[in-house]
């Protein structure tokens, strides 16, 4: 039996690439770089395929965030506002989680529409979390009401269990699911949220494909991470996660080399072999080319890969602390 999907690519009636571009590692505080360098690196994306690109309202401050990065990139490139897919997060903060009242709603999607300046359209806005707060049919009405006056294309939704996907798809269609998945991260194949995007045409878009640089091969060792980064503060960082989390990179790193690409090549190419749209994001303009390459994995690969996770269990919690209930709601 075959292990692989075919990634469903249809975003609010438009065709994407089987890889898209995440934006989050562009702003502060993660690893903010010039807007000049960004869109160097956001353009060869684009022109390598990556057409869907995925960011955040959250994603650095109420003055300089991904939709401030957007509308930079399409005042110098008005002719890639039809050729890019966005799909925006919204509704969320770090100090006060999430915003799912129709009030809420309304002012995040009037703000993006206001930063953006008429640039570019939003083809897609995410409830970046489900509020436990807002019955989730009221947060679904309220955005519905949006798509109907024309200020976003679709909804998307972002860490929803297969029962809120079933909830919301039968109030109004949904435009595509974000969740966490990669070789870390293939928890989507068990839960029924693949199997339930995909049974009701869906499309699944992957944060983190490639763990977070962990499965880049770009860290060795715990010491290799950046003192004040994000990662130190993740369980699956920290040392004594680490060094048993090192070992399916390792072993991923085995059939890279006999394929000839890189690991985080191999697990990009997972996802997309699995059913989803990975949205790796960078800074550097060769790892954007690099990953729009994902590795074309074989059957016997992808069996060599579930046996790897199978025997190489993850140790930690995605988040930890707070952030971690509201993981799948």
């Amino acid at each position: 039996m075959s292990l692989s999907r075919k990634p469903l690519t249809m975003v609010c009636g438009k065709e994407v690439g089987p890889v898209g571009f995440g934006l989050l590692g562009m702003t502060k505080p993660w690893a903010p770089v010039e807007y000049p360098v960004a869109i160097k690196v956001m353009k060869a994306a684009l022109e390598q395929g990556a057409n869907l690109w995925n960011g955040g309202i959250h994603y650095g401050t109420p003055e300089a965030n991904s939709l401030h990065l957007l509308k930079y990139y399409f005042e110098q490139y008005p002719e890639d506002a039809s050729k890019v897919v966005i799909s925006i997060k919204g509704c969320f903060t770090f100090d006060n989680g999430p915003d799912g009242s129709p009030e809420g709603i309304r002012a995040a999607v009037e703000e993006a529409v206001r930063v953006l300046g008429g640039t570019k359209t939003i083809d897609v806005f995410e409830l970046a979390r489900v509020d436990p707060k807002v019955p989730i049919e009221t947060s679904v009405k309220a955005m519905a009401e949006l798509v109907k006056e024309g200020k976003i294309g679709g909804i998307g939704l972002s860490e929803v269990s297969a029962t809120t996907i079933r909830k919301v798809q039968a109030i109004h269609p949904i435009s595509a699911v974000e969740i966490e998945m990669s070789l870390f991260t293939p928890d989507p194949l068990r839960n029924g949220i693949s199997d339930t995007c995909h049974e009701l045409g869906i499309p699944m878009v992957a944060y983190t494909p490639v763990g977070r640089g962990l499965l880049t091969g770009a860290f060795r060792t715990h010491d290799d991470l950046p003192k004040d980064g994000f990662w130190r503060t993740l369980p699956r960082f920290q040392p004594e996660a680490f060094d048993q989390n090192i070992k399916l990179v390792q072993a991923v790193e085995q059939i890279a080399k006999r394929k000839g690409v890189t690991t985080g090549q191999v697990a990009i190419g997972w996802v997309v072999a699995v059913g989803a749209i990975p949205i790796p994001g960078t800074t550097r303009l060769e790892r954007a080319i690099e990953n729009t390459k994902a590795a074309s994995l074989t059957d016997e690969d992808l069996a060599e890969i579930q046996k790897i996770i199978d025997t190489l269990p993850i140790c930690g919690e995605r988040y930890g602390g707070w952030m971690e209930k509201y993981n799948n709601a």
